[in-house]
């Protein structure tokens, strides 16, 4: 993985660790420390002052696809090939539980905080005191099998179950009770967590595989395998395009305050800054 200075796109760290490919990192909250996953189903937590691992975590039996950090980091959620979701807790790099665990393969994973409206239900056993903030918390669970799972994080109990056209590739939340998933086959559905049978709506605009969903303003941006990249408003109801990957895959995209990064098959990270919309 590379740390790269975002003005002027100057390289500053190399973190070197994982074996295989890396599929996922993220930056903590407090924006010093990386959160990583990768094939070699290894999770990693390294500095990004000095490039050092200061933490692995073993469990997984297969390659990580997906993280998401609860509050502030002191716990961190990790999604597999191997068909669990885990919670961990990072100061004594030790598994809390496995909150799903399915015969699919688990592509994304989003964690939020849920509405008052919604029953998270309520935990068997006592939650560890090394969990810290999953009290109404869900998790929501993005599976290979076409079906979009949602739990209470800390309950571990079942919120809803919902079958997709295709398999799901990411999930994200848009607010306490709204949410976002995409599949292989193009869709994007916008689900709400209190009626979810349902979708509010249903988003298609091409065949090719929604790779990733970010919440953004008061919509989301989305990335899809045939290149495209753009940014849904849902009050004003129009698309902004993303132009500059041709027909390859845009596999993420993150946002800093007006710019919005993308990273691509071919090779490029991409950072588009945006005027007031």
């Amino acid at each position: 993985m590379k740390i790269w200075q975002a003005s002027n796109g100057e390289l500053r760290r190399i973190l070197e660790g994982h074996v295989f490919d890396v599929n996922c990192c993220r930056f903590f909250p407090s924006g010093l420390v990386v959160l990583s996953g990768g094939m070699d189903a290894q999770l990693k937590i390294w500095s990004a002052e000095d490039a050092s691992c200061v933490v692995t975590f073993k469990g997984h039996k297969g390659g990580i696809l997906d993280t998401a950090i609860v509050d502030r980091g002191r716990n961190v959620v990790s999604g597999s090939r191997d068909g669990t979701a885990r919670l961990w807790d990072c100061g004594r790099s030790a598994c809390l539980g496995v909150i799903a665990d399915c015969d699919s393969s688990i592509n994304g994973v989003a964690v939020g905080a849920a509405d008052n409206s919604i029953n998270l239900g309520s935990p068997e056993q006592m939650p560890s005191e090394r969990e810290v903030g999953t009290e109404s918390k869900m998790l929501l669970v993005a599976r290979e099998d076409k079906k979009l799972q949602c739990l209470g994080l800390q309950s571990r109990q079942p919120v809803f179950l919902f079958i997709g056209s295709d398999a799901f590739n990411c999930c994200a939340f848009l607010s306490g009770f709204l949410l976002l998933a995409g599949t292989q086959d193009g869709n994007i559905y916008q689900l709400d967590v209190r009626s979810p049978r349902v979708p509010v709506q249903v988003i298609h605009r091409s065949g090719a595989p929604v790779l990733s969903l970010l919440s953004f303003r008061d919509g989301f941006i989305a990335t899809q395998g045939d290149g495209s990249c753009f940014i849904v408003q849902q009050d004003l109801d129009y698309v902004i395009e993303l132009t500059g990957p041709d027909c390859d895959s845009v596999y993420k995209v993150a946002t800093w305050e007006k710019q919005i990064y993308t990273c691509c098959r071919d090779g490029l990270v991409r950072r588009y800054q945006l005027s007031d919309l």
